[in-house]
């Protein structure tokens, strides 16, 4: 039983610690381009993730004060699993940054305050 538990452990360490260091490589947007030559923030979550539903709340929020400059998307894995393993994300939720020709230029994993996703907006010059 010991065994067992040190095994189980170490594998969960072993996985964890792949996700931490593996970076997938920025992937081209086939078919899913942001629209009218904006750039785009895709929010990759799931409807039973408590912190996906944090962030669809932000994501409103962003859309509503910059819905002009920048595309919000929110994506969720029962519905496209196709851009799912298009942008390899592992964990939820993830947020890519997309230029306006749809070349990924930027992720971060895990909830982000509202306060720091227009942060990073402004830092990539996708809002003024």
């Amino acid at each position: 039983m010991k065994f067992l538990r040190h095994y189980v452990v170490g594998l969960v360490c072993l996985v964890m610690g792949f996700l931490l260091v593996w970076q997938p490589l920025p992937t081209q947007a086939q078919g899913s381009a942001p629209a009218q030559g904006k750039p785009a923030l895709y929010e990759f979550g799931a409807g039973y993730c408590v912190s996906c539903k944090k962030m669809a709340k932000i994501m409103a929020e962003v859309t509503l004060q910059y819905g002009d400059q920048v595309e919000v998307r929110l994506v969720y894995a029962d519905k496209e699993k196709d851009l799912f393993q298009q942008y390899k994300i592992m964990l939820i939720p993830t947020q890519v940054f997309l230029d306006a020709s749809g070349k990924e230029v930027d992720r971060h994993i895990g909830a982000l305050p509202k306060e720091e996703v227009i942060k990073k907006l402004k830092a990539l010059k996708f809002i003024r």
